[in-house]
Parts: structure tokens; C-alpha cells; sequence
């Protein structure tokens, strides 16, 4: 076997630091994290400038990059290209993710997804993000192409989930019945809640069935208030949803995250997503949605994504970002911001092999400098252009 050994930075191995080691690789896969003097006899040695050597970002809620949103073709092509774009910036698993959209196009996804998944290119299963989601939570989404779930589709999502390996799937708890639910998560289909107007009620009746995730906590749901809880209070207090958070900026105010953050009990944890657009890796000035121009507005903590009638369309953030945010706004740890986009995001999507840099896991790696800047990346133990 040929060996690579890492060596200079600090290591994260998707739970905690190492200090003083080198990462030992072989056939693109982790082979062990060892002192920093030891290597196998005729080891190729990649020094690093210091920094910290972390396992790739995992995206679960990518719409575009690189100039493309998986919904104006969504081929393997676009999912490629999304992946790539968001690259530079530590990100080396995402979800492309097809927002409410016709038949055709979820069709056409899923089938795009089947072929990108193989290729080993970055893309680690499928996100769809409606139709079955609620007109009255519809954010930058089209309300008029929104319905309730039926039998037809589970079994749909239960057949793409078997051909693609990972399919999430973002519904509104209004449509879509706990009965529903139970089926899609024993056919493996990950259900996250969102866009919903739901009651908390409702929520935990659908945490209790199986709904494994919250997409985009805060956003496009019902809040929290002191005798109706809503989603976002169910979310925070049931003890398995994962969540997803958008830490750009805009999405939602640091307090509120700070307050989910402390308040999250149980297994499931928050998680990084950027919600991304077409405009990450690009300097243009705004781009198409559904036949509406989303425009690009700079300042801030990142550029702001809106409608012409200001509504937020998702969003202009990269992972490496938003790990910034962390560290910086949230006041995290850093060990906790790397959390929150490698092993919490694995774990979430039940990916295995990645977001954990133990012996037989992939490796899929990011260096970042101390500016918490993406220098390099690497998808199998092979470097990134």
C-alpha cells in the first residue's frame, strides 16, 4: 500500500484536536492519526503550514454554485458543478437541492443523483426541498406548485433513497401524515420538517413517526412563543430533531442562535448549512429564480440574496464562513464550529464513512489557516483544483 502522511497542523478528527501527530493515509482512506515523528518506511509527506487539517465540510442544503442552481438543469453536470464551487471553500460533501419545482424536475434530480453520487466527485446523496411544503411558510418558493404528500410519492422516495444511498427530504408537518412519515424514514429517507405553520403539537407527533431533521431553523416556520411553542420551539426541546441553521447574517439574529444553541437537548445537535445560490464562487450581481431575478446586495457580515419585494432567497454563504460566524458571532469553540460542519452533518445524514478521521473512513479533508481561510482540500486523499 502507498502511504501519505500529513504533517504541521494541528488535526481535527471531527470530534476533538491532536496536537503534535500526523495523519497517516493509504488507498484513500484513513489509516491511523499518529505522533508526528512516525511514518511507514517510504511515506510521501505532505507538510503543512500550520493551521488545522479538519475532515471536508458537509453541506446538506446546497441550491447553486459556481454559477448553476441545480433547479435551472438539474443534471449530473450541475451537480458537479455546484460541488466545485463550493470546494475552495472547505466544503468537499454537499446535498444538491432541488427546490418546489414540477414533477419533471424532480424526476430529472433523481435521476441526475443516481449517476453524481457514483462518480465520487463530491456529491453525497440528494436534498429535496418541496413540493410538499406549507403556502403559508413559502419563503422565496412557489406556493402555487406546493401539495400535500401521497402514497404514490413515498414510494417514490423510498425507491430514489435505494438508488441514490442519501435522500433528504424537507416537508411541511401539514402535509404529510404521521403514517406517511413512518414509512418514509423505515424505507431510510431522511425527513426534515420545514416550511411549516405547524403547531408544536404536530411537530412532535411527526419527531415521534420518524422525522429525523428541521430545515433551516427560524426560517419560513412557526416561532416560538410562550403558549404555542411552534416549530421552532418543538425543535429545540424534542430530544432527536437535528437542525440545520443558516449562520449568515441575515437568516437570523446571533441571539436567536445563541438561544437555540444553549437550549438544544437530546441526541440531535445544530448543524452548519449555507442554503447557498447560484452566486457562490461568482461575482455576478444577481441570477434567476423560478423566473424571478434574485439580486445581490453587499455588506454585512456576507452579501444578502433577495426577491425584488426584499423576501430572502436563500443565500450567498460559504461553509468556511459560516464556521467564521461560529467562532466569531456565536462565541463557539472552535472544536464546536468544526463540529457543527463535519461530524454533526455526517451523523445527520447517517454518512458513515466521512465527517471522522478514524482508520477505514474516507479522506475527505480541509486545511484551514488560522484566519479559519480554506487552503486546500482533498476528496479520497487526492488533492482539489
Amino acid at each position: 500500500m502507498d502511504y501519505k502522511v500529513f504533517t504541521g497542523a494541528r488535526i481535527f478528527d471531527g470530534e476533538r484536536f491532536h496536537e503534535d501527530s500526523a495523519l497517516v493515509i493509504g488507498n484513500g482512506r484513513v489509516q491511523a492519526i499518529t505522533s508526528a515523528g512516525s511514518a511507514p518506511d517510504n511515506a510521501e509527506i505532505i507538510r503543512l503550514d500550520g493551521g488545522v487539517l479538519s475532515p471536508g465540510f458537509i453541506d446538506a442544503q446546497v441550491n447553486g454554485g459556481g454559477g448553476r442552481m441545480l433547479n435551472d438543469e438539474p443534471s449530473p453536470e450541475s451537480m458537479y458543478i455546484i460541488a466545485e464551487g463550493h470546494r475552495p471553500y472547505g466544503t468537499t460533501s454537499v446535498l444538491p437541492t432541488l427546490i418546489t419545482d414540477v414533477a419533471a424536475a424532480t424526476t430529472a434530480a433523481i435521476e441526475a443523483a443516481i449517476e453524481a453520487v457514483k462518480a465520487n466527485r463530491g456529491v453525497a446523496g440528494l436534498h429535496l426541498e418541496g413540493p410538499h411544503l406549507s403556502p403559508a411558510r413559502k419563503g422565496a418558493h412557489l406556493a402555487e406548485l406546493m401539495r400535500p404528500v401521497e402514497d404514490s410519492d413515498v414510494k417514490t422516495f423510498i425507491r430514489a433513497r435505494e438508488a441514490i444511498g442519501t435522500l433528504l427530504v424537507t416537508m411541511a408537518a401539514e402535509q404529510v401524515t404521521e403514517r406517511q412519515v413512518q414509512a418514509l424514514a423505515e424505507g431510510g429517507v431522511i425527513v426534515s420538517l420545514g416550511h411549516s405553520d405547524c403547531s408544536a403539537e404536530d411537530a412532535d407527533a411527526r419527531f415521534d413517526a420518524g422525522a429525523r431533521g428541521v430545515t433551516h431553523l427560524f426560517n419560513a416556520m412557526s416561532q416560538l412563543g410562550h403558549r404555542a411553542p411552534g416549530l421552532v420551539g418543538a425543535a429545540v426541546d424534542h430530544p432527536s430533531p437535528w437542525c440545520g441553521i443558516i449562520a449568515d447574517g441575515h437568516h437570523v439574529d446571533p441571539r436567536a442562535l445563541r438561544v437555540a444553541l444553549r437550549a438544544k437537548r437530546g441526541d440531535g445537535r445544530l448543524f452548519f448549512v449555507t442554503d447557498a445560490m447560484s452566486l457562490v464562487g461568482t461575482d455576478l450581481p444577481s441570477f434567476t429564480l423560478n423566473g424571478r431575478t434574485v439580486y445581490r446586495t453587499k455588506g454585512g457580515y456576507c452579501s444578502k440574496l433577495t426577491l425584488e419585494d426584499g423576501t430572502l432567497a436563500g443565500s450567498d454563504v460559504d461553509m468556511a464562513s459560516t464556521i467564521r460566524y461560529g467562532v466569531n458571532i456565536l462565541q463557539l469553540p472552535l472544536s464546536e464550529a468544526l463540529r457543527m460542519a463535519t461530524s454533526y452533518p455526517a451523523r445527520f445524514l447517517r454518512l458513515a464513512d466521512r465527517g471522522h478521521l478514524t482508520p477505514g473512513n474516507r479522506v475527505d479533508l480541509v486545511h484551514i489557516n488560522d484566519a479559519i481561510e480554506a487552503t486546500g482540500t482533498w476528496i479520497a486523499g487526492e488533492p482539489s483544483t
